[in-house]
This record gives structure tokens, C-alpha cells and sequence, in this order.
């Protein structure tokens, strides 16, 4: 429960509202406290003094009551509901701007629907709790220790007798307490499971069918429902044992009033209306301690579901700018890399060594080499989207992890291999990096990266709305659309990684067309691009095992030998046995 300590830090901001729901809530058990003692009066002056008039007045008093008491729980419900949504509106905005700025190794080793999980569902657990359960558990305290305190003032001996079953009441649910809340835990990270295979299969709906492979996944999605399912069966087999324990010590409590109380009323020392009066506050604390049960189950849920939300919230990103940051000029180019060493968090082999780079602006550097070499992860270093374990990544003399990230990131373009798109319009896709841009800078991005001509053609040309990831249009239109946002960027630095690996041979010539326009004048990085592109490099870095083996243009590399000539030579010996459009790339290489 210790989670639910943070709860007020939540509240704060709303604090007036808080304080008003809490009047609200005083103000209502006072009311219902109230109603006892008149019901007392109307029997022991009204009942068996035969007084009318006080009868009358009686009911018109309780009737006022009743209706204030239902007014103020209007406005008690209402406010405690509003602080609960803003909460929860407030923490779904913490977290997908905390994970918006979470490092890329956090996301390598966390799974998208445990995170989809704490955004949704966790934070549905914590509004349930803030908007009822609080204001319930609350209510329930307050009506148990109130009520104690009025019996002890009316009769210590038979308040004591009637407590006597609540005393262990409290301590069954404190236990419970104490063991739901990790029950919950467990729930939610079953879900999370769930939520994950969920995502996985839909977005993997298209390899999952042509490798019909259907009643796998169905399988799977079947184990982690069933590990939810007996989660949630723990979770209220352990509720439903505490329920008729409840039940029952507040059933004994009635019974011990009426036995020793009556006995009272036989002997004198109590009257009718003090004993229906103090049934009644006991009845009035059976209904509120029955519920403590259910409120703890609330608690226990927001508890597990606040641990996970902060899991996350309190996980510092670990690629950020530091406090005094240097807001980058427009960059040149220069691109150097100094006695760098890489390693991936919780690897335990390096996946960069000693790498020493010169690069001059506006130089095209072409990176190949076995998959796993490191191409990838060297070029990811450069918008630093991991930090180097040794040595120094600079751009124009500034190591980036002195510089403002945004001012650094906004002069990189890149282009993947297959290159991700929003559901959204085209416009809005070009536009991602610069939505500042007027329509006609879009139009040229498009023209320069040879998509406005298929675009206009569609439905509603710019406006056309794109599928999930893109999915509507082909792997060439994808391309370079993706181009085309690079392009508007007008970046500096360029980095494409094999982005033209996967489409056929017209339209990587139309790709390689809009490539080479995008290449002009800024320093580009190409990972296993088509062999064209890197004999036209600069500079051709052959990498293996983390490290960079032979460096060169594609003359001076083929006059070494090794790995470069090796490659080359694989490549037109494929080039002999198969078609050209089919081998037109660099077999196994990434």
C-alpha cells in the first residue's frame, strides 16, 4: 500500500477541490450521525410520551435531513469525480511525455503492451480509487470512529461489548490489505503480458498468415488470458473469504447488543429509545464495515497499479540534455568519432571497439559488413540515441552529449528501411519533422523525392489519409514519402540504412534517383546500400565484429583484398547466376 502514500502529490494541484469534496463528506456523516438520536427522541418522547406535535416535527426534521444529506452527496460524488478524472488526465500525460523521452535501451528491453498497460489500465485502477474508493474509505473510517466515540459517550460498557467483534474486523482487513496489493501487481503485469500479445499479433498480422501460423498465436494469446484469468480468480478467491467473515462479526455485533442491551431495558438502566438508537448506529457502521473490505480491494488495485505507473514515471531518461546545454548553430557537417566503445546494457561483448572516424562535411560514407557488425549502431550515435560507453561522438567539434538534443536532432534526416508512417494524412507525414511548412515546401519534398506524381493520383491526393504504419501504400510509395519528410527538413547530417533493400528494381531507381538529389550537400551515412552507391562513395567503411576492418574508397578497398573484395566478388558471381534485378545488392550484408 505503500504506493498510495504519493497519492496526495496527485492531489495537490487540485487541492481547493479536494478540501470541498472533504467538507462535503464531514458534512454528510454528520447528517447521518444526527438521524439516530432524533429516532432515540421520537421513541422515548414522542412514542411513549404520546407527544404528537414532537412526532411531526420529528419526521420534518429528518425529511430536511435526508434531502440536504442527498444534495450534499450530489456535490461530494461530483467533486471527488472530477478530481479523479483530472488525475488520471494528468498522469496519462506524465507518462506518454515520460515515454516520449525515455532512452532507446529502456524501450529494447520493454515490452509496448505493458506499456500500453500502465497508460490505460493502471490508471483506470488509481481514477477508480481517487474518485470513490477514497472518498468510501474515508467515509467508513470516519463513520467507524465516530460512531465508537458516540456509543462510548452514551453507554461505555455496552459500546465496548458491541465493538468487541470490530476490533478483529480491522485487523483481518489490514491483513488483506497487505496481501492484495501484490495480488493486484501480479494481475496487472498478466495483463500487460496480454496487452503485448495483443499488439504483437496485430501488428504482425501479415506474417503471421503467410506463415499460417494462426493457431500458434491463437495459443499463445490462450496461455497469457489464462495466466490473467487465474491472477484475477487469486485476487477474489481472497476476497470472498474475508467477505462472510465480515458479514458474520458484524451479524455477532447486532446479536450482542440486543442480548446485553435488552437486558438493560429489563433492569432499568436503559430506555427503549437508547437501545433502537444504539442498534441503529451499529447498523448504521455494519453496512460501512462490510464495504471496508471491497474499499481495501480498491486500495490494493490503485496500490499495484500507482507501483507500475511510478515503475515507469521514476525511471530517469537516460539520453537527455544536460542542464547547460549548448543550443547547436547550423552544423557544417563534420561527423567524428574518437576512441569510441559501445555496449548494449546487459551485453556482455561489445558491439563497437576503438572506432576512429574523420568525416568531412558533406562526404558520403558508405558502411557494409556481416549482420551484427555494428553498422546500425554506429550510426546511432550520431542523433545519440545512445550514449557512448568509451570515447567521444562529435559534430562539428561538439561532443553531443554536451548539446541540446532538439537542436542536434533537427539537423539529421533518416531513412530507414522501411521507414514507419502515421496513420494520418500524406501532408501531415511529410510534414512530421517541419509542421511549420508551407504547402509549397511540401510540394517540392514530394517532387524532389519523386512521390507527387503517385500522391496526386490518390483519392484525395495530399489529404489522403494513410493506414496504420503506412500500410495502404506499397514499400516504394513508403520510401519516399519518408524521403520526401527527410528532405523538408533540409538536414545537414543524412543517414539512410538500407533504404532501398527491399523494393524492386524500378522503383529502387526512382528511390535512388530521389536519394541522390537528397544526398547534395550534406554529409550522408549509407549502411548496405546498392553496390552503385557505394563505389560512388567517398569514403567505404567495411565493419566486423564491432569494429571497423577496412576502410577506403571502392579502388583502394578492391586492391587491399580481404572482406571488401570478398563481398564484391560473392555479388558478381550472383550477378552471373541470377538475373540483375534479383542480385542487384549485397548479399549477406544489413
Amino acid at each position: 500500500m505503500r504506493p498510495l502514500l504519493r497519492l496526495p502529490q496527485l492531489l495537490r494541484p487540485y487541492w481547493k477541490q479536494t478540501a470541498l469534496s472533504l467538507a462535503a463528506l464531514l458534512l454528510m456523516t454528520a447528517v447521518q450521525l444526527v438521524v439516530p438520536e432524533i429516532i432515540r427522541r421520537v421513541i422515548d418522547v414522542g412514542l411513549i410520551g404520546s407527544d404528537t406535535r414532537f412526532l411531526i416535527l420529528a419526521a420534518l426534521v429528518i425529511l430536511i435531513l435526508g434531502l440536504a444529506r442527498g444534495l450534499i452527496a450530489f456535490w461530494q460524488r461530483y467533486l471527488s469525480a472530477w478530481v479523479a478524472h483530472h488525475v488520471s488526465y494528468d498522469l496519462r500525460n506524465r507518462l506518454y511525455d515520460h515515454i516520449q523521452h525515455l532512452s532507446f535501451s529502456y524501450h529494447d528491453h520493454t515490452q509496448t503492451g505493458q506499456l500500453i498497460s500502465r497508460c490505460i489500465e493502471d490508471v483506470r485502477s488509481t481514477d477508480r480509487f481517487t474518485g470513490f474508493g477514497l472518498v468510501e474509505l474515508l467515509r467508513v473510517s470516519l463513520l467507524i470512529v465516530s460512531i465508537t466515540i458516540l456509543m462510548l459517550l452514551d453507554n461505555p460498557r455496552l459500546a465496548v461489548i458491541a465493538v468487541l467483534p470490530v476490533i478483529p474486523l480491522i485487523w483481518l482487513t489490514a491483513r488483506f490489505g497487505s496481501r492484495i496489493s501484490g495480488m493486484f501487481y501480479n494481475v496487472d503485469q498478466a495483463l500487460g503480458e496480454l496487452s503485448s500479445r495483443l499488439q504483437e499479433n496485430v501488428t504482425g498480422a501479415q506474417v503471421v498468415r503467410a506463415f499460417a501460423r494462426e493457431h500458434y498465436e491463437i495459443r499463445r494469446f490462450s496461455r497469457a488470458n489464462r495466466a490473467l484469468y487465474h491472477q484475477r480468480v487469486k485476487v477474489f478467491a481472497e476476497f470472498a473469504k474475508l467477505f462472510p467473515t465480515t458479514h458474520l462479526l458484524v451479524t455477532l455485533g447486532t446479536i450482542l447488543i440486543l442480548w446485553f442491551g435488552g437486558n438493560m431495558v429489563l433492569r432499568g438502566e436503559m430506555t427503549i429509545g437508547e437501545i433502537v438508537a444504539f442498534n441503529a448506529y451499529l447498523l448504521l457502521m455494519a453496512q460501512p464495515a462490510q464495504q471496508l473490505a471491497w474499499m481495501v480491494n480498491l486500495a490494493g488495485e490503485a496500490a499495484a497499479g500507482l507501483n507500475r505507473i511510478f515503475e515507469v514515471l521514476d525511471h530517469p531518461p537516460e539520453i537527455q540534455s544536460p542542464p547547460d546545454a549548448v543550443r547547436l548553430p547550423p552544423l557544417s557537417g563534420a561527423v567524428s568519432f574518437r576512441g569510441v566503445c559501445f555496449r548494449y546494457a546487459g551485453e556482455a561483448v561489445p558491439a563497437l571497439e576503438d572506432i576512429d572516424l574523420e568525416v568531412q562535411p558533406n562526404q558520403v560514407i558508405a558502411l557494409i559488413g556481416p549482420t551484427g557488425s555494428g553498422k546500425t549502431t554506429l550510426i546511432n550515435l550520431i542523433p545519440r540515441f545512445y550514449d557512448v560507453t568509451r570515447g567521444a561522438v562529435l559534430v562539428d567539434g561538439y561532443d553531443v552529449r554536451t548539446v541540446e538534443l532538439t537542436s542536434l536532432r533537427r539537423q539529421i534526416g533518416i531513412v530507414l528501411q522501411s521507414s514507419l508512417l502515421f496513420s494520418d494524412t500524406v501532408r501531415e507525414n511529410i510534414a512530421f519533422g517541419r509542421p511549420d511548412a508551407s504547402e509549397e515546401e511540401i510540394i517540392a519534398a514530394a517532387k524532389a523525392a519523386q512521390a507527387h506524381d503517385f500522391i496526386v493520383q490518390m483519392p484525395d491526393g495530399y489529404d489522403t489519409i494513410v493506414g496504420e504504419r503506412g500500410i495502404t501504400l506499397s514499400g516504394g510509395q513508403r520510401q519516399r514519402v519518408a524521403i520526401a519528410r527527410a528532405l523538408l527538413m533540409n538536414p545537414r547530417i543524412l543517414i539512410l540504412d538500407d533504404s532501398t533493400s527491399s523494393v524492386d528494381t524500378e522503383t529502387e531507381h526512382l528511390i535512388q534517383q530521389a536519394l541522390a538529389d537528397l544526398m547534395v550537400g550534406r554529409t550522408t551515412f549509407v549502411i548496405a546500400h546498392r553496390l552503385s552507391t557505394v563505389r560512388r562513395a567517398d569514403l567505404i567503411l567495411v565493419m566486423e565484429r564491432g569494429r571497423i576492418v577496412q576502410r577506403g574508397t571502392h579502388a583502394e578497398l578492391l586492391a587491399q583484398g580481404g572482406l571488401y573484395r570478398e563481398i564484391y566478388e560473392l555479388q558478381l558471381a550472383g550477378q552471373e547466376e541470377q538475373p540483375p534485378a534479383v542480385v542487384d545488392g549485397l548479399p549477406g550484408i544489413s
